[in-house]
């Protein structure tokens, strides 16, 4: 067991050794304690939490309001990806580093909106980048997106995500092209660290409309007596930045107004802290395959839970040694590994259509190429999804 002494000299002992390092961070092993008990390739898993939220710019027949729905998804999943358990008492924990191949399978069950499903997995570990697909075909919402978390240290830890997402809409065959914000972690030597993030961040709609999401806090230059986690938006017809349709100003971790600006009326409060997620569900640990994350990372999980520091860095140790045995052998058989569910696209035609025209950068070069889920794969694979190789051994 780990003291709160010996924590509190292991953080200091950390935060000096990441501060003389330049580049990239991510594979950086931080000490146990300040480890979530989830590994990053779950994280997709924020998306689904509330699936009538995800589902209700499918239900909506005005294109306008449609699009306002999907701000409204994006923005209500923010709380959970920052805050990993969902309350900010609990500060910002950093996630287990997803290793090559590892995978998420899970579902969400809710007797108004039906199943919605969730694949996440990891697709490359140099650079890391995780790819998700998540569904629910009773309604025809769809999304897929990849992401690489590149981590640096100036005084507080950045995590800037390289990558999109497209949300697509079946019944009007709408595509929603959304970029992602970058995490600045605060406070970490105070023992209470929280997360800001910074932007903007857009919403690029097929149906001609773009939403732009800005952030700022408490120690952010920029909007005046800003609050921690402060979040304003606005939805205007693509083209037309300053005329919008809709606003949206508050605190994503708490809560935020929606507004009808041309009728200067409030439309929604959104309150994170009354809108509650719904369960996901995944196979029980003892029927899952070897390269589900839950199975996968049981043992450091179980010992983190525990508080037994040494025994949770004993076990991850042993999956990483595993993972390097692993690169050397396919290295010197010219062998390359081949993600499950996913594939490298040669293009991004969605990207192309909605956000290179407004001066997006598709950088496949920082993510190992573009990544989409592969339906062919999906149909093919069976358990074991790896045969008899499991990710704690190298045999």
């Amino acid at each position: 067991m780990s003291s709160s002494s010996e924590n509190i000299s292991a953080l200091k002992q950390f935060v000096a050794s990441i501060s003389s390092i330049k580049g990239d961070l991510s594979n950086i092993t931080a000490p146990p304690f300040l480890l979530a008990q989830k590994s990053a390739v779950e994280f997709p898993a924020t998306w689904c939490e509330r699936p009538s939220i995800l589902v209700a710019p499918a239900l909506e027949p005005n294109v306008e309001k449609r699009a306002l729905l999907v701000l409204k998804w994006y923005l209500s999943a923010l709380k959970a990806q920052q805050y990993h358990t969902g309350h900010e008492a609990d500060g910002v924990k950093k996630p287990l580093n997803a290793f090559l191949g590892e995978l998420f399978i899970a579902e969400w069950n809710d007797a108004r909106t039906g199943k919605t499903k969730l694949i996440s997995e990891q697709v490359s570990h140099h650079p890391p980048v995780t790819a998700c697909y998540l569904w629910n075909e009773k309604h025809g919402v769809r999304a897929q997106g990849y992401t690489r978390q590149e981590i640096t240290f100036n005084g507080a830890v950045n995590v800037t995500q390289t990558g999109h997402a497209v949300l697509h809409l079946d019944k009007y065959n709408e595509d929603y092209l959304q970029t992602l914000p970058t995490a600045h972690i605060k406070s970490l030597l105070t023992g209470s660290p929280y997360p800001e993030l910074s932007g903007p961040v857009h919403i690029y709609s097929s149906s001609g409309y773009t939403s732009k999401i800005e952030f700022s806090g408490t120690s952010f230059l920029g909007f005046s007596g800003s609050k921690r986690n402060t979040v304003r938006a606005k939805l205007y017809k693509t083209g037309d930045e300053d005329n919008p349709l809709f606003t949206v100003e508050g605190q994503w971790s708490d809560a935020f107004i929606f507004k009808d600006v041309r009728k200067n009326k409030e439309l929604e409060a959104y309150d994170t802290h009354k809108s509650p997620a719904t369960s996901l569900t995944v196979a029980p640990l003892e029927k899952q395959d070897a390269w589900e994350s839950r199975r996968a990372w049981s043992g450091v999980v179980k010992a983190l839970r525990a508080g037994d520091m040494q025994a949770a860095s004993d076990a991850k140790s042993k999956i990483e040694k595993a993972q390097r045995m692993m690169r050397k052998k396919e290295q010197a058989e010219g062998r390359r590994w081949e993600p499950k569910f996913f594939s490298r696209a040669d293009d991004a035609p969605v990207f192309e259509k909605l956000a290179a025209p407004q001066g997006e950068k598709l950088s496949p070069d920082k993510t190992s190429g573009v990544w989409k889920f592969d339906e062919e794969k999906f149909r093919k694979a069976r358990v074991p999804f790896h045969g008899i190789l499991v990710p704690w051994s190298s045999e």
